[in-house]
């Protein structure tokens, strides 16, 4: 798979991450703290891949997904990109069979961008340390929502932030994860839904097809 990753792309998820390991309550102010949290713990992958990432980038991923995996929606992201493909009206219209082999299409394809998505960020990411990163706190009560977008300025030596919204959700357990990434006004979900309906409608939607050559659009993102 070949994913081009450009500055605002790796910064977004540079923010993400670190806060897999930070405890989580029901109250959606832990939304917010988990995008800012997530800073810390993969700045210390990454300061610590300087020294090897090179020799071992195996090792270097391996890093990086253990931060991501706990926090990303993996399953979620790949479902709305697939969009009509996967959605609840399509896998009722199925019989067993079809159910069963949509299943393992979506099971195929959330690998797909769990690997595409994590390999290509952590390259990006080698060339992202220093940044003043900032989460500008909601200003009026959003508790008992199951849904917020955070948003947040990443300066580095650009004159302006870059700005990123991370749209949250909950999971069935109540934790909060990331379903979707918007650097800029770039929806990459929106994006990426668009690359797989045209692959579809190009194989006749033959779904395997789509994933067996599914190759991550680029995405530009001035700097």
């Amino acid at each position: 798979m070949l994913f081009r990753v450009y500055r605002g792309w790796a910064v977004s998820f540079l923010l993400l991450v670190s806060g897999a390991w930070a405890q989580q309550s029901t109250d959606v102010p832990d939304a917010y703290a988990l995008v800012q949290n997530t800073t810390m713990a993969v700045m210390d992958v990454l300061v610590a891949a300087d020294e090897y990432a090179d020799a071992d980038p195996e090792r270097y991923y391996q890093a990086v997904h253990e931060v991501l995996d706990p926090v990303i929606d993996y399953r979620g992201f790949a479902r709305s990109v697939m969009g009509p493909y996967a959605n609840s009206d399509r896998y009722r219209s199925l019989d067993a069979v079809g159910r069963t082999r949509l299943r393992e299409q979506l099971d195929r394809f959330t690998e797909v961008m769990r690997l595409s998505l994590v390999r290509t960020y952590s390259k990006g990411l080698l060339a992202f340390g220093g940044s003043h990163i900032e989460v500008v706190q909601p200003v009026s009560d959003v508790s008992g929502v199951s849904r917020v977008s955070v948003r947040q300025l990443i300066y580095n030596e650009n004159p302006e932030p870059y700005v990123m919204m991370y749209q949250m959700g909950r999971n069935k357990a109540g934790s909060w994860k990331l379903r979707n990434v918007i650097i800029e006004s770039v929806n990459l979900g929106e994006i990426y839904r668009n690359q797989f309906q045209a692959a579809a409608r190009k194989h006749d939607g033959n779904l395997d097809s789509v994933i067996d050559g599914w190759i991550t659009t680029a995405v530009e993102v001035e700097t």
